[in-house]
């Protein structure tokens, strides 16, 4: 129902406008919709973004608590949360021309909006140094996971950027910490079938044709614990942590696999210990070697992280 979207509505703090809409129904304000489709957001919310100009219409024209309810017509808006917890954690641009900018992302730090992440977001935080409201995210990073993220700068080649990851040109290169086991033989290759399991978190293997595949490698060991490199050759949801647990080798930190542990509280301790530390592709637009590479590290525990 909603999107986000570039309108008459500059971009503010960062966020740009969301637009929705309106369907066929029988409400009788514009407030009444809003109220009833978006119960996670209060009626004075609502008021207050109104009152304050955050609500438009097509046009760009401030609409109110009395504005009519009017099927098939736009209406654009800003999002914002009352209450947002600090990320402690800064991103740090590696590189930056104008087609793709790329980002050291630091581990809890979400790439996109969501739930109850806003300000405290990789594309936010982006938009509001750059300046750039078109800023897009080209491919995905689990929010605990660290390392290299790219960005199209300019609408009209993203496509062309983001078709490299749907087809499989991009070769990306991931570091973990995981326990080490003498027994398992590597390096090997991972094939197995993922799909959603009844936890909404969680991934699975399941019996059917493969359609996710990790190349496994290990770097190094000592006191029980391995360094891992991750060469994974689909791009699957929690890819790398499912079949690292399904191995016995659950990453470092990793509090969905191979059981999901709930937090009572919002924690930055204990991250998990997977890095994207390269991403390589052929440049659509310019036809060049793109290499990009992480500047951070994984350490073993006894080690400063």
């Amino acid at each position: 129902m909603a999107n986000e979207s570039a309108t008459l509505l500059p971009m503010r703090d960062g966020v740009t406008a969301s637009t929705v809409t309106l369907p066929m129904g029988n409400w009788r304000t514009l407030l009444d919709f809003l109220c009833d489709n978006f119960r996670g957001i209060s009626p004075e919310t609502w008021l207050g973004r109104m009152d304050a100009g955050l609500v438009t219409g097509s046009n760009g024209k401030p609409l109110g608590a009395e504005t009519a309810f009017q099927a098939q017509s736009i209406v654009h808006y800003y999002r914002a949360l009352e209450k947002e917890t600090p990320i402690p954690f800064e991103e740090h641009v590696l590189f930056q021309d104008d087609y793709i900018i790329a980002v050291d992302k630091p581990h809890f730090l979400p790439v996109m909006p969501a739930g109850k992440y806003l300000q405290e977001t990789l594309l936010v935080r982006l938009k509001r140094k750059t300046g750039i409201d078109a800023l897009t995210p080209m491919h995905r990073l689990d929010r605990e996971t660290a390392g290299v993220m790219l960005f199209v700068v300019k609408p009209e080649t993203r496509g062309a950027y983001q078709s490299l990851f749907l087809h499989k040109r991009v070769q990306k290169k991931y570091l973990a910490i995981a326990p080490y086991n003498e027994n398992t033989a590597l390096p090997l290759t991972r094939k197995s079938r993922l799909q959603v399991s009844g936890h909404f978190m969680r991934m699975q293997e399941a019996a059917g044709a493969p359609n996710s595949e990790t190349r496994i490698e290990l770097v190094e060991h000592r006191n029980g614990l391995g360094r891992y490199a991750l060469t994974p050759v689909t791009g699957k949801k929690h890819q790398l942590r499912v079949h690292m647990a399904a191995l016995g080798l659950p990453i470092l930190g990793d509090r969905i696999y191979p059981e999901y542990i709930a937090e009572e509280r919002e924690s930055f301790e204990n991250p998990l210990q997977l890095l994207a530390s390269e991403i390589a592709f052929i440049d659509p637009v310019l036809g060049s070697q793109r290499i990009f590479q992480s500047r951070k590290t994984l350490r073993f525990p006894a080690e400063q992280i």
